[in-house]
């Protein structure tokens, strides 16, 4: 059955017609084409498909299209502007975050939320917020320094 959602998706509405079995990282990776949502295991557990709903982080792959119905969702690509990436992006790159880069859009939009909600994160603070992400290439130690660095400079929008 075919079902038409409204949704908000880095800032830009949209009005499609779905299947009403379709996930959210289907839709956004095939319907707008944002493959920066990457596809990893598909059971929420390793975190590559989180994307921001309502100011939330979600395992897209566990969400159907149509719960996003009304709702607004950022994806890796709605934090960047027209000036540049977002200080999280440019910290990744900046501290050597990213090897594979797979895990790197769940990993920011987790780390999005966290600095939203607390721009001044303990340590701590940083890793039960990105625990939910699995990262198979750096250690984590690069990924938190990357994120602690944009709490030291108040660089948070």
């Amino acid at each position: 059955m075919r079902k038409v959602i409204n949704i908000t998706v880095n800032g830009r509405s949209y009005e499609k017609p779905i299947s009403s079995n379709q996930t959210l990282l289907d839709f956004l990776r095939h319907d707008l084409g944002l493959t920066g949502t990457k596809k990893g295991c598909e059971v929420g557990d390793c975190g590559s498909c989180i994307v921001l709903l309502n100011g939330r982080p979600v395992n897209s792959c566990l969400v159907l299209a149509v719960q996003a119905h009304g709702k607004e969702v950022v994806t890796i690509e709605g934090l960047a502007t027209g000036e540049g990436l977002h200080p999280l992006q440019e910290a990744f790159i900046r501290e050597g975050a990213i090897q594979c880069g797979f895990c790197t859009p769940g990993m920011i939009l987790s780390a999005k939320h966290l600095l939203d909600k607390n721009p001044q994160p303990s340590e701590l603070e940083i890793r039960e917020a990105i625990s939910g992400n699995l990262c198979r290439c750096t250690g984590y130690q690069k990924i938190i320094e990357a994120i602690s660095s944009v709490s030291a400079q108040g660089q948070v929008e």
